[in-house]
């Protein structure tokens, strides 16, 4: 996405989903969107601070918090039982 604004509105839908899912017990879907560039955005770690889990600036540090939040997320949606209850 090449408009601001998309990216912004973007962002907060995904951090909507994120925090619905981290409501309901589920890994966050926005641990899998990257940068091609930069990587993971500050964006994924703020909201795992506003979601309690620790100051974004050093959950940024943290590559096994990231490698972490990204294998369970892929592990949760390859189980079958889980992507049926939504698909």
């Amino acid at each position: 996405m090449d408009i601001k604004h998309e990216k912004q509105l973007l962002g907060e839908i995904l951090d909507e989903i994120s925090e619905e899912e981290h409501e309901e017990n589920r890994p966050l879907l926005s641990a899998l969107i990257q940068d091609k560039k930069a990587g993971q955005g500050d964006r994924f770690f703020k909201l795992c601070e506003q979601l309690g889990m620790g100051d974004w600036k050093e959950l940024k540090k943290n590559e096994p918090f990231r490698e972490e939040h990204i294998k369970k997320c892929r592990e949760f949606w390859k189980e079958d039982t889980n992507y049926k209850k939504f698909f």
